[in-house]
């Protein structure tokens, strides 16, 4: 995917933009760690990763640290769940969804059954229905928080409908939850993994939180099951970067991460209502999603428009055609984190000439 250049506004990409990342205040953090622990996190590890971060993270969700896995990035664990949980077995997941979870899951060897999402998430009917089609699923994927890519968010009522269809059928619902806590207005809403008694899994990760670059995401498994993600880890690259979770555990300690998450949420914000702005300026005749937190938008142009060929006719812009996640040839993906107030004007001036 396409990034911001001096001659092309990209809307393709899900960054924080380099104002978001806390640059002094993660390198003072990283020297600290080195210069106290360096022959810890310098050298190999638990494949579960660095353990006082897994104790924190224990503790912020109520759960023992041995079902805390943490992984290079979120994607990282979803490839070992992928390839432990899917291979040769049916995965319901959302439908648009995250482009990448469907390549993981089809190189796993998953066969994927999907489900509509509305305005409110994950259609009950629906979902039962599939669940009926493939009563042996291997686990339901949904990301019930921002989605990605429609920015949508579950409702209440919902959650606690999927949660009960999920364990009606005795199918494990994985929860991706990477933009829960990149929130500008609204109540937030009970995790499905607390909805289960913490019996589902749920992921996250730190990479709209704090940086992207330092790579640490977290997996809450059943026990057995982070026994045996923990196991794939260490033998598929032998340790985690102990560094990096090292790094973001000390920044968390110092009390830094969460004014720090107040200010990217206030720099996201002005982004997200400068792009809902200029939709409402130039796409007349088009609707889109209004998100009260995460990355995105989606848009869905007239009908009969091919969101593909108006992103290839843009000039100075580019943006991803909702096909790449399973939607519509109409829809499109608008990622509002990373380019300035200014350049998203801009952008969507542009786009909307091409449509």
């Amino acid at each position: 995917m396409a990034v911001t250049t001096p001659q092309v506004i990209s809307f393709a990409r899900g960054v924080p933009a380099p104002e978001c990342l806390a640059v002094d205040d993660l390198a003072d953090c990283a020297r600290t760690v080195i210069e106290r622990d360096g022959r810890t996190v310098l050298s190999y590890g638990s494949g579960a990763g660095y353990t006082p971060l897994r104790s924190l993270i224990g503790e912020w969700f109520g759960v023992a640290p041995s079902r805390v896995v943490l992984t290079n990035g979120s994607l990282n664990g979803f490839v070992l769940l992928a390839q432990r949980l899917g291979r040769g077995q049916n995965v319901i997941v959302e439908h648009p969804t995250y482009d990448r979870a469907i390549k993981i899951l089809l190189g796993a060897g998953a066969t994927i059954a999907a489900v509509a999402v509305d305005d409110e998430g994950m259609v009950p009917y629906e979902l039962e229905n599939q669940l009926r089609q493939a009563s042996t699923a291997a686990f339901i994927y949904t990301i019930p928080t921002f989605q990605n890519p429609t920015g949508q968010t579950m409702s209440a009522a919902r959650r606690e409908q999927i949660v009960a269809i999920a364990q009606q059928a005795n199918v494990t619902l994985f929860e991706d939850d990477p933009y829960g806590l990149i929130r500008f207005e609204g109540e937030s809403l009970p995790a499905l993994f607390d909805l289960t008694g913490k019996e589902s899994i749920y992921s996250s990760s730190f990479s709209k939180t704090v940086a992207p670059g330092l790579r640490v995401g977290w997996f809450i498994l059943p026990e057995g099951l982070a026994a045996e993600i923990t196991e794939t880890a260490t033998s598929t690259y032998i340790t985690p970067v102990l560094l990096a979770q090292a790094t973001v555990h000390e920044f968390i300690i110092r009390g830094l991460f969460e004014p720090n998450l107040r200010r990217v949420n206030g720099l996201l914000k002005a982004r997200r209502d400068a792009m809902l702005d200029a939709l409402e300026t130039h796409f007349s005749g088009a609707t889109w999603s209004r998100p009260q937190g995460g990355y995105f938008i989606w848009l869905e142009l007239p009908a009969g428009t091919i969101a593909k060929d108006v992103i290839d006719r843009a000039e100075g812009v580019t943006a991803v055609p909702g096909t790449d996640f399973g939607g519509a040839p109409n829809t499109l993906r608008l990622a509002y984190s990373f380019v300035s107030p200014d350049e998203i004007e801009t952008g969507i001036e542009r786009l909307a000439a091409a449509v």
